[in-house]
């Protein structure tokens, strides 16, 4: 223990030594670093080499063997995952106008009421209209009356044809004119276009109305929402309609759901680099409002028949990253230090590509006491 204080003493001073270089050039510093560095591997090295001594002292005693917890290694199926910020969108929703101009009579509405497809929603004053029908109907019936008899005559051969034509003629244009006050009538009548929720009352009895002013009301359909990301176009070749996505609403933590992935934009958004996913989700329980923000988890890289290690396990050196597993060497478990390649990393849990096999005993705790060849026991 008194060579290892050494060694680390020595360490310190080169570390407060190098403090003082603050005038060096960029050059000077990174050979410095490099020589540092040779350094730190020695005493490494010569630090593992003192911990395996006094670790055999005894003739390898239970009492000087390091407790660890190991984990046998099985091929598995790693998952990776992204996240995306989204946003809850309404599948149906309208800024609700008049289709004439006209003073409002009527709301029969307020904020917060749910309406029914086709539900008379605002009256607009009609005064005018409606004297005007009355008027074209009572011409229209003298002129029905006209028509029938010149009709008759003619058929009689009485009378000139022009005096029936004439007749046609003006019953069909008081006919059509009935028709059209008809329809500026059930214009002024506002009625939901779908079954909602009338979210806005934006003007009351006594203002006027028109198509090209301001909305009379604001409505949503609550049961259907569309959830939509903007998702890095790296992703692009990840992520398929008909992916299965997990949901997540940081206003509701309980909340999570698999859902599908109903939409792949076809555009690269050129301002973000992105483009547009798109999930239909029901509303339950009216739980999703429009503009809430939500989460979804994409799947974007699977492996079959990995072997997957803590992340936390894995050390790095100047040779590279490396790991301890426990091996039987014939008077007991050893520390072997392993350097491995490693691949995706996700959840604290990372790939490991090569260096080693199924079945190895990983040391997953103690890991950070042990070094290579060191005697190790199974803690209780």
């Amino acid at each position: 223990m008194k060579h290892i204080n050494i060694l680390l003493f020595a360490v310190a001073a080169m570390i407060l030594a190098s403090c003082g270089n603050n005038g060096a050039s960029n050059q000077d510093l990174n050979a410095q670093l490099e020589n540092y560095q040779k350094q730190q591997a020695e005493l490494s090295g010569k630090i593992e080499a003192l911990q395996q001594q006094l670790a055999n002292n005894g003739n390898g005693g239970e009492k000087n063997k390091i407790p660890v917890v190991t984990s046998v290694l099985k091929p598995t199926t790693f998952h990776h995952y992204f996240d995306a910020s989204a946003t809850v969108v309404p599948v149906q929703e309208a800024m609700v106008a008049p289709e004439t101009i006209g003073q409002i009579k009527e709301v029969t509405v307020k904020e917060g009421d749910r309406v029914s497809k086709g539900q008379v929603l605002v009256r607009l004053t009609t005064e005018v209209t409606e004297k005007s029908i009355q008027e074209v109907k009572t011409q229209l019936e003298l002129a029905t009356d006209v028509y029938n008899r010149q009709k008759r005559l003619w058929e009689q051969k009485i009378g000139s044809e022009m005096q029936y034509l004439q007749a046609r003629n003006n019953k069909s244009s008081l006919e059509d004119r009935l028709a059209t006050l008809q329809a500026q009538l059930e214009m002024a009548v506002i009625k939901a276009p779908f079954d909602g929720v009338v979210e806005k009352v934006n003007l009351k009895k006594g203002e006027m109305a028109s198509p090209q002013g301001q909305a009379v009301l604001y409505m949503v359909n609550m049961s259907k929402m569309y959830i939509r990301a903007d998702v890095s176009e790296k992703y692009v070749a990840s992520v398929r309609k008909g992916d299965s996505v997990i949901l997540t609403l940081p206003s509701y933590p309980e909340f999570n759901e698999n859902v599908t992935i109903s939409r792949i934009g076809n555009i690269v958004n050129k301002n973000n680099r992105t483009f547009e996913v798109e999930i239909s989700i029901d509303n339950k329980n009216q739980l999703l409002k429009p503009n809430m923000v939500a989460m979804i988890n994409i799947n974007d890289f699977s492996a079959p028949n990995s072997l997957v290690v803590p992340s936390k396990v894995l050390r790095e050196d100047l040779k590279g990253k490396y790991l301890y597993v426990a091996q039987d060497k014939g008077t007991g478990l050893v520390a072997v230090k392993k350097y491995v390649s490693t691949g995706h990393t996700y959840l604290e849990e990372t790939v490991v590509t090569s260096g080693l096999e199924a079945n190895d005993l990983l040391i997953v705790e103690g890991y950070n006491r042990v070094s290579d060849g060191v005697s190790i026991k199974q803690k209780i």
